[in-house]
């Protein structure tokens, strides 16, 4: 018979499809089981137009049969079938697709699913095929015809002989190359493993032959020891039902978390789960999950987000990060939405309207639950933001701050004087009247934060001040500028504001009478510091540094430690003195003896001491021992 060529298609087209649509050559399965479920639906739903009901889904199993010897793969289903009219219009046309007009004239309300509505899918099969062959035989036809083609040269149609309705796919599977093995497609446990990976939920049976072993007979008595042998069993391969498309009210926490863990590969039962499906821009069902801890690789490059992403039970892709915000990463589970087609290529998903519409709505609902978890389970919670709120900070720090809103109340910081985690809504609720502002202070440690100098004023005057930790913690803060009207101030700034106007007026007139001394420290310092002054906060130590501008001195820590000595940030520092400290007298007294070697070192030993307590690296260790011991002889 004459072979027929594709209309208006070239070898070009198909050669793009089977090579650039698809990343892997394993999807030709999965595109081939979606024609023989779409081609089973149509067949149902006809059944049910033409008032018969005698259907059982179990009875119109799709099969998949290997056969090593002749290297052929066959997939057979109970479908509609096709004329031969059909294995032309259908097959002979690339990217003509028999299902989307099938689902295009069917109402809108028949229980029908149509997965491939684009016709490209089919072609995927001369990815991992030599010949590829249709044997088809139409519902209410006593005729079959035989479509084949070995690729985008063209095909043939003939009659044929098949004993009832439906359709047989067979491949021919092609010989090995250096860079390919394709004969894992003739393997049984590979095409089992990718039906569970891509068609587990197809609703209808997917069988194949499997080889299992058994004892054989007539051994393994007391007399006789136990031989092996092989035999074949029809095993369906698909689970068919998805838990995430069954009522809520059906299934209990056991079955989320079995499901979870199996689905995840992780040893430990979710924090919680999220369960919805939503009608309307963009009809979807999902089942996310929030672990109980964070992989291994979380905070590394190597991680990957996503969520599984599915048509119609169909896995279209296996972590699709456009459905995740970053500062929801963490987030595991899967999206089931009708409205994407299974044909779309990765590329295409990216910049499709619904999926953001989607994950807009799925944000919303991560935010809801997280919140019902800080709510309701306390413990639960702080467990989580252990191991995940550096990645909510992160996401309330990047984009300018886009996402402060929606993370603020999910922050938690360690309180000065509650000892524990407390939220910006709990500190608010508990401020001093009078108080102006959310004080934060930060540090490696609570401990060491406890021991500042800055906090002895605030802690005398019973005020609760923020415990940061984390390096992301003050960029986060100075990001979000305030909580309900309130805005942030650190411990270390300049312009703290806490003393009564008593204070001020007293430190003011102190300042005056002793700025020579103020002077003569500055200038043995030099440009290490932008200026020198007495201050009101301090009690018991002699000094501390506090900073001027919008760069404090961890955030220059910080900075350093990514940029390095090639592009320095450096805040601008401001050494402190404590007027009724007895080291303050030790330096007038020095100043007004003239002594001016000694008072450098005083001011050297002094600004070091400040720099250390804050954590922060001094220049040259061996000078600040020797100018010690210089002052203690």
């Amino acid at each position: 018979m004459a072979k027929k060529q594709f209309k208006a298609e070239s070898k070009r087209l198909l050669d793009l499809m089977i090579n650039s649509i698809y990343t892997h050559k394993e999807i030709f399965l999965r595109e081939l089981i979606s024609n023989a479920s779409d081609a089973t639906d149509k067949l149902y739903y006809n059944a049910m137009q033409n008032g018969e009901t005698g259907f059982n889904r179990d009875d119109l199993a799709i099969v998949l049969t290997i056969d090593k010897e002749n290297r052929r793969l066959t997939l057979s289903d109970k479908g509609c079938g096709m004329t031969r009219d059909e294995l032309e219009s259908n097959l002979g046309t690339i990217a003509r697709s028999g299902s989307l007009a099938f689902k295009q004239g069917v109402e809108s309300t028949a229980d029908v699913d149509i997965i491939g509505q684009f016709g490209v899918g089919f072609y995927a099969a001369f990815m991992v095929a030599s010949t590829v062959e249709v044997l088809s035989r139409a519902e209410g036809s006593d005729e079959a015809f035989l479509w084949k083609s070995n690729g985008a040269d063209g095909y043939t149609v003939e009659p044929a002989a098949r004993a009832e309705r439906g359709t047989d796919i067979i491949l021919t599977i092609k010989e090995n190359t250096e860079t390919e093995n394709y004969d894992e497609y003739l393997e049984q446990y590979r095409i089992q493993g990718i039906v569970k990976k891509y068609s587990d939920y197809i609703r209808y049976p997917i069988r194949m032959e499997m080889t299992k072993s058994r004892v054989k007979e007539g051994t393994g008595t007391e007399d006789t020891p136990a031989e092996y042998e092989d035999y074949q069993e029809l095993e369906t391969l698909n689970s068919m039902i998805p838990i995430w498309k069954k009522a809520k009210n059906e299934l209990t926490d056991d079955d989320y978390n079995h499901f979870y863990k199996t689905k995840f590969f992780d040893y430990e039962d979710p924090l919680c789960h999220i369960h919805t499906s939503t009608e309307g821009a963009a009809t979807y069902n999902a089942l996310l999950f929030v672990p109980a801890r964070a992989p291994f690789d979380y905070y590394t490059k190597d991680f990957e987000k996503g969520l599984q992403l599915y048509s119609n039970g169909v896995l279209i892709m296996d972590k699709c990060a456009d459905l995740l915000p970053d500062h929801f990463s963490f987030v595991r589970g899967l999206v089931d939405s009708a409205d994407l087609s299974l044909n779309i290529s990765r590329e295409m998903l990216q910049h499709d309207r619904r999926l953001k519409v989607i994950a807009g709505s799925l944000e919303k609902k991560i935010k809801s639950e997280l919140q019902n978890l800080l709510k309701n389970r306390r413990e639960d919670y702080e467990a989580f933001f252990k191991s995940f709120g550096r990645q909510l900070k992160y996401g309330a720090y990047v984009d300018y701050g886009a996402h402060k809103e929606l993370l603020m109340d999910l922050l938690l910081y360690h309180s000065s004087t509650e000892n524990k985690l407390v939220t910006l809504e709990e500190y608010v609720s508990r401020m001093k009247e009078g108080q102006k502002h959310i004080y934060y202070a930060t540090g490696e440690t609570v401990a060491k934060i406890e021991l500042l100098p800055q906090l002895e004023m605030l802690r005398d005057k019973g005020y609760e001040v923020l415990c940061l930790t984390e390096d992301i913690d003050e960029f986060c803060i100075k990001m979000m500028h305030g909580y309900k009207d309130m805005d942030f101030k650190s411990i270390a700034d300049n312009d703290l504001d806490l003393e009564t106007d008593e204070e001020k007026e007293q430190i003011k007139k102190l300042s005056e009478e002793n700025q020579p001394v103020l002077d003569a420290v500055k200038e043995a310092l030099g440009d290490k510091v932008s200026k020198v002054q007495l201050t009101g906060r301090l009690k018991s130590h002699p000094c501390c540094l506090t900073t001027k501008g919008g760069v404090s001195l961890e955030m220059e820590k910080v900075l350093a430690a990514q940029n390095g000595e090639s592009s320095p940030v450096h805040a601008e520092r401001v050494l402190e003195l404590n007027a009724g400290h007895a080291i303050f007298e030790k330096v007038k007294a020095l100043q007004a003896a003239g002594e001016g070697e000694k008072l450098k070192a005083f001011a050297d030993v002094l600004y070091t001491q400040a720099l250390l307590i804050e954590g922060m690296p001094i220049d040259d260790p061996v000078a600040y021992a020797n100018e010690v011991c210089s002052l203690l002889v």
